[in-house]
């Protein structure tokens, strides 16, 4: 299976071949259906959505036209704070935020996207013939595996409670640096978390500025997203996220060095207000970041059927694009898209780990594309 990409600026476009996709990020089969309704209909439907995800706490937030429609629910017993003003981990669906600041700094002049990451995170580095640029770490074509060669080993001892927490940064650029890609960058698509963990990181060391400092300053501020953080506070403000039962509480998702893969953490109102965003660009100090991450960079696949823009899945439906990303820790998944051409943006969180044949994803993305 080959695809094509379309060319990062000063870059040379390139064959692309489809190696891998994790779990996380199938809502491929999903079917499309009637319009989305509105009014008590819609929250039927959210309700319905709510009931079939089968997890302790679960929202389904709707924005269409402005207006907002959620509705909170679940297994267990109501939380003490509203479930819909709790910050829920996000996972992978982070990789969407750090895509957007990417593509703020390189719309300032400050990056291009194709500076060698080697390079950035040591200086004066000599980066060979096939370097990996920022652009192929956020695209997932920089030839790196889904996690370091040794992150399961260092990883186990606190494997069902935080395995990433024991993987710093210091040990993932070490491992980047010490070790080559294990395909000639640019030539395949493979899905890495390793590898926008190392984009966040080069960032950081490119701009001088950590990387928790450029997403608090250039995404969460210049969106007004005041409810959404990069670790957990406590119960006041953050929802706990169980194991595959439903019954079982887990520790609160400790990223690690893999901060920009997955780190974020956020209201349902937020992620709708990061979600309007890409929806109305023109109202944003991030405007032209915020058209940047809708184009189509890459396309993969039988008939070069998967597109892929900077930070987004991006589907067809009869009106247009549908854009999405999912993501999941070991308590909690995540479910953000957003259409165009009907104005409509859906956020959804849960508070049970990923489990075989999940409803979770497949239900989120039904809603959007009936919409």
């Amino acid at each position: 299976m080959t695809g094509r990409r379309t060319p990062w600026p000063g870059e040379p476009a390139t064959e692309e071949h489809e190696e891998h996709e994790e779990h996380e990020e199938h809502a491929e089969d999903a079917p499309p259906g009637p319009g989305l309704p509105d009014g008590a209909a819609l929250r039927e439907r959210l309700a319905d959505a709510v009931d079939a995800c089968d997890a302790p706490d679960v929202v389904f937030a709707v924005s269409r036209r402005g207006h907002r429609t959620l509705h909170g629910g679940g297994t267990a017993p109501p939380p003490g704070v509203p479930r819909e003003d709790l910050r829920y981990e996000i996972g992978s669906a982070s990789k969407t935020f750090t895509a957007l600041l990417l593509m703020r700094l390189i719309r300032r002049g400050v990056l291009t996207g194709g500076e060698a990451a080697a390079t950035c995170l040591e200086p004066g580095r000599t980066a060979g013939p096939h370097p990996v640029t920022l652009a192929h770490l956020i695209t997932h074509t920089s030839g790196l595996p889904a996690l370091p060669g040794d992150f399961v080993r260092r990883g186990l001892p606190a494997w069902r409670t935080n395995p990433y927490a024991r993987y710093p940064a210091e040990r993932l650029t070490d491992a980047f640096l010490s070790h080559a890609p294990k395909h000639r960058p640019g030539t395949r698509w493979h899905y890495s978390n390793y590898g926008v963990s190392v984009l966040g990181h080069a960032i950081a060391a490119a701009t001088g500025t950590a990387w928790e400092d450029l997403i608090t300053g250039q995404v969460l501020r210049a969106l007004g997203l005041s409810g959404t953080a990069l670790r957990a506070q406590g119960p006041d403000t953050d929802a706990v996220g169980h194991r595959k039962d439903g019954r079982t509480p887990v520790p609160p998702f400790d990223a690690g060095g893999f901060q920009a893969a997955g780190a974020v953490r956020s209201t349902p109102h937020d992620l709708l207000t990061f979600l309007e965003a890409h929806l109305d660009p023109a109202r944003s100090p991030a405007a032209g970041a915020l058209r940047a991450v809708r184009v189509p960079v890459l396309r993969r696949g039988l008939g070069h059927r998967h597109v892929h823009t900077v930070g987004w899945f991006r589907h067809p439906t009869d009106g247009g694009p549908l854009y999405f990303h999912s993501g999941a820790t070991l308590g909690q998944q995540a479910f953000l898209g957003f259409r165009p051409d009907t104005d409509t943006a859906l956020a959804a969180v849960c508070t049970r780990r990923f489990r075989a044949r999940d409803p979770f994803i497949a239900t989120a993305y039904a809603l959007l594309a009936e919409g």
